[in-house]
């Protein structure tokens, strides 16, 4: 797969042929998704895959439950809910994906993400398959009828649907706002040597990466994303501990907290669904980068003077460095949990 070229071409796809999707090719499209997401410890999701008409029609009542038993509900007419579950009907694939619960902050942080990053590389694979596809997280989904449908268990949370299936026509990208707009650099040494290139991976190449990785899916061109860059022996001591190495330099990638929680959860996936674009691109030009998420994190404290605003999230912080700086730390592969209904 030509990474670059299929994160800047991909689009979100909302009407699909009426051809069917094969079980075996999603299946396998699912397991290379998987497996272009790299963790040290595992972690935990879960997919339901509604293909059937029947399964469909199911689906659609339960995600619509909620409009057609409101008081609103009675002022719609039936043409649109009639319009809405068609539309459902229509999709030959409904992949619905469950982050699984955890008592720690930081796990359940960790396995949203790896849903979120793992719905991104489906996309992408999709897209070389041609398939589209789109990620749905409307609010009407929040409602009893939906989650009894897909099982959700007290502590999961719900990532969002996937719609799939083959098309015709790929609609025009809308730009995106470069990285340097949202970027911030900071460095604690203070002799020029220090932080010469041949030391990191430099803050251009950075730049240049994040500007493809920018083309992630995130609701209505949100862009809420903000970049820190940090070296220096000291600053990276501090922010990264556990590893030790100085010659790393840090990504430091942010999400804007809105005040509604449904878009707080879509910033935050869109987030996640572009560092799983910076990694799989660095990987790709044989850097060696790991995604972390230090206990300072949640501990609402800062072990050096970084300008966060209250307003913000740290998503992850990522050690950006060259294979022959660094030995790699073995990867623990996702587990694939696909129900079929």
């Amino acid at each position: 797969m030509n990474i670059a070229k299929t994160i800047i071409e991909r689009r979100t796809i909302r009407k699909f042929k009426a051809e069917p999707v094969p079980f075996e090719l999603m299946n396998s499209l699912l397991k290379q998704a998987s497996s272009l997401w790299k963790s040290e410890a595992p972690q935990h999701w879960r997919c339901i895959y509604y293909d059937s008409m029947e399964s469909r029609l199911r689906l659609a009542e339960s995600m619509f439950a909620k409009v057609i038993d409101s008081q609103l509900g009675k002022l719609i007419p039936s043409k649109l809910t009639g319009f809405l579950t068609k539309s459902v009907l229509n999709t030959p694939v409904h992949l619905v994906f469950i982050a699984a619960s955890s008592e720690n902050h930081r796990q359940r942080d960790n396995n949203y993400a790896a849903v979120c990053s793992i719905m991104q590389n489906l996309q992408l694979v999709g897209w070389e398959n041609g398939l589209g596809m789109l990620w749905y997280t409307d609010p009407l989904l929040n409602n009893p009828s939906f989650f009894n449908e897909i099982g959700l268990k007290t502590g999961e949370k719900f990532a969002g649907i996937l719609n799939i299936g083959y098309f015709d026509r790929s609609p025009k990208g809308r730009k995106r706002t470069p990285a340097e707009m949202n970027w911030t650099e900071f460095t604690t040494d203070t002799k020029p040597h220090l932080t010469n290139e041949d030391r990191y991976i430099s803050s251009q190449d950075i730049l240049e990466t994040l500007n493809i990785a920018v083309w992630a899916p995130n609701d209505g061109l949100r862009e809420p994303w903000r970049f820190i860059y940090v070296t220096g022996e000291e600053a990276v001591a501090k922010l990264a501990p556990s590893h030790g190495n100085t010659s790393l330099s840090l990504l430091i990638v942010l999400a804007k907290k809105e005040a509604d929680p449904h878009k707080q959860g879509e910033d935050y996936a869109a987030a996640c669904c572009l560092i799983q674009n910076f990694q799989l691109l660095a990987n790709s030009k044989g850097w060696y980068v790991r995604r972390t998420m230090p206990e300072w994190i949640y501990e609402r404290r800062l072990p050096i003077p970084l300008k966060i605003d209250l307003q913000e999230r740290i998503v992850a912080v990522l050690e950006v460095g060259t294979v022959e700086q660094i030995s790699y730390s073995s990867s623990t592969p996702s587990t694939l949990n696909v129900i079929r209904l």
